[in-house]
């Protein structure tokens, strides 16, 4: 986050919002107690953060709204900051408050606005939230570079998914629950079936004769296990909102892939660059020279070093 800031505010002519899914900006993660990098916010900047948060600020700031709804540690409060300093950041806890959140700071006055997110919450990444998104690896990830760049490239493969065809996509669009599946003439018949979760019970209604399958939720390996054994799963085509839906194993997404099926996206994501971070919250040092080089072997879009 304080990459892209710093970058940002270079630009005299642009106004930077920011919030974030969890907690950053303290000195130490709250559940591993490693150190974390401060957030350093400069002159017009908007941010919004708990009101917790914005009482221990050191820096100026003119309070532009405070929000009805609560998280649990408290309302958000919307700033405009006049002075640069640190501060404590965390925003909405559910993506249809954080996409108002973006419209709302946007409104007031920023060209842009940051979202920092985090992995185990990937859902808060969507397309349908964020216009572009900036994926961040290196020393956390992992200590071996290899398994960096392996899970990193998995990644980025995910959101270089294809798009559904468009005829298929205005129908499925507005499909939040259930599975749905599509006949040769791309009519959606609903499977009736409740959840992924509940495969084992359904699995009949869902080997059927038609392979191209829309799934409102999240995909799983016991999903994937189930269609990979069958003879015909080279002829399935899954369909999901985006990326952050496929909660599959990566080993079992590429075996599905390997077999001949294919994984397509309501929504394709704009992954617009990957930042690198070489140093482990514990202090160790990877190669980052070997490091990007390797990604950029597998990876064709910029990839940032943040210790530069």
């Amino acid at each position: 986050m304080n990459y892209v800031l710093n970058r940002l505010c270079s630009y005299p002519n642009i106004k930077a919002g920011i919030t974030s899914i969890g907690i950053d900006g303290e000195k130490s993660d709250l559940v591993t107690n490693t150190k974390k990098p401060e957030i350093f916010l400069y002159p017009n900047t908007f941010f919004t953060t708990v009101e917790e948060f914005y009482k221990s600020k050191n820096i100026i700031s003119n309070i532009l709204s405070v929000s009805k709804q609560k998280t649990i540690l408290g309302r958000l409060i919307t700033s405009q900051s006049i002075s640069s300093g640190k501060i404590m950041i965390s925003g909405p806890n559910n993506n249809i408050w954080l996409k108002d959140l973006i419209d709302e700071l946007i409104g007031v006055g920023a060209d842009i606005v940051l979202v920092d997110g985090a992995i185990s919450r990937m859902s808060f990444g969507s397309p349908t939230i964020t216009e572009a998104m900036i994926l961040s690896t290196g020393a956390n990830v992992s200590l071996d570079i290899k398994a960096i760049v392996k899970k990193t490239s998995f990644v980025y493969q995910l959101t270089e998914l294809p798009e559904v065809e468009k005829e298929i996509k205005d129908k499925i669009f507005d499909l939040d629950k259930g599975i749905y599946s599509m006949d040769k003439d791309n009519n959606i018949i609903d499977l009736d079936i409740p959840s992924v979760l509940l495969i084992d019970k359904y699995k009949d209604k869902l080997i059927s004769e038609y392979k191209d399958i829309y799934f409102s939720g999240i995909i799983t390996d016991k999903l994937l296990d189930l269609i990979i054994n069958q003879k015909s799963s080279h002829n399935y085509k899954i369909i999901v909102k985006d990326f952050t839906k496929i909660f599959s194993s990566q080993e079992k997404t590429e075996l599905f892939i390997r077999k001949g099926g294919k994984i397509n996206v309501v929504n394709k994501t704009n992954l617009i660059a990957i930042t690198v971070n070489p140093t482990s919250t514990v202090g160790y040092n990877l190669n980052s020279d070997e490091l990007i080089d390797r990604l950029k072997q597998v990876i064709p879009i910029p990839i940032y070093n943040i210790k530069d």
